[in-house]
């Protein structure tokens, strides 16, 4: 990680090394089984902007697609790549039944020693600046690659690409047909490294003018936005899964949605909790039995009792992509 502190180099080291230290002791170790090559080789594009966040834009598009096609943007998670994330989940395969295009941001080793989006740095998630930025900009190309439907942008991350979805949907909300925060963390919940792995161990704590203030301090001229989901594993040991209650906190509270017009419904994985505000604006909470921090999936017939080759794509009774895909409006073709 980069960090600008004002302290002499050695004790900037010491607190980047102490740093390390505590995200390696609340992230789970990854397995040690050798990891199959992806079956998918995903397209790198070099040149998509001005790049200030200098990213890598990865990204698949069908042989197959409709005219003015949709585009599902998907961040991963920190020790994630695309080619893992993408192999778990099956993205690329929903691409290619439903007709739309995928958008893979990466991160890098010299941007963050874990390959986490910087969330949690103001610069990397400031309307037109560093990492935001660089992922506006490979939305930009892409759709000007494929002419993409503008009115079908979709977003989904995990993690920290929860955070940084969140972060995005804030800044750019009218860019984004729908939303999913996934083991994410609250925009503005964090202003530095250590601030972020309190809130993410513990729960970030609520700013005095409340969550949704946060949200309409970058978009105050927003009245309506787009459907979001939260998807938060009961059993997650990672992210506090008092920060998912934190997230729907701010997006009811940014779109004036009334807390206790929600509905509750019980499901064999959980709970499903739903609000629905004027125009596009719903809010739905993902509360998952037995799930720890990973992005849920439900496994196929013919992967039956196989394990993720990605530790944080994990087996459970639902299917987020799934799930996307149908709130989302993607069919097959």
């Amino acid at each position: 990680m980069r960090f600008g502190f004002s302290r002499p180099l050695s004790s900037a080291l010491r607190t980047q090394k102490k740093i390390s230290k505590l995200f390696e002791s609340v992230m789970p170790a990854p397995r040690r089984k050798p990891v199959r090559p992806a079956k998918l080789l995903l397209e790198t594009t070099a040149a998509f902007g001005s790049n200030p966040g200098r990213l890598v834009m990865k990204s698949f598009a069908p042989t197959k697609l409709p005219k003015d096609p949709p585009l599902v943007v998907v961040l991963h998670g920190c020790g994630q790549t695309p080619e893992s994330l993408d192999a778990a989940s099956g993205f690329s395969r929903f691409a290619k039944e439903k007709g739309f295009v995928l958008l893979y941001p990466q991160q890098v080793r010299s941007n963050n020693s874990h390959r986490c989006f910087n969330w949690f740095r103001p610069s990397a998630v400031a309307r037109d600046r560093g990492e935001l930025f660089s992922i506006k900009q490979m939305i930009e190309k892409i759709c000007k690659r494929y002419r993409i439907d503008r009115g079908r942008i979709y977003i989904v991350g995990l993690s920290a690409g929860g955070a940084m979805t969140a972060a995005l949907v804030a800044n750019y909300p009218a860019m984004f047909a729908g939303a999913a925060i996934v083991a994410g963390m609250p925009f503005g919940s964090a202003r530095d490294a250590m601030s972020a792995l309190q809130a993410m161990k513990s729960g970030a704590h609520t700013p005095p003018a409340g969550w949704g203030s946060l949200v309409t301090a970058v978009s105050s001229q927003r009245v309506s936005w787009p459907p979001i989901s939260i998807w938060q594993g009961k059993d997650d040991k990672v992210v506090n899964p008092r920060n998912a209650a934190a997230n729907v906190a701010q997006w009811l509270e940014a779109g004036s949605i009334d807390r206790s017009a929600g509905r509750i419904d019980k499901k064999p994985w959980g709970e499903m909790h739903s609000w629905k505000g004027a125009g596009l604006s719903r809010v739905t909470l993902y509360s998952m039995n037995g799930v720890a921090h990973g992005l849920p999936v439900k496994p196929r017939n013919d992967s039956a009792g196989r394990s993720s080759e990605d530790p944080f794509v994990l087996p459970a009774a639902i299917s987020a992509p799934l799930e996307l895909m149908r709130s989302w409006g993607l069919r097959r073709l």
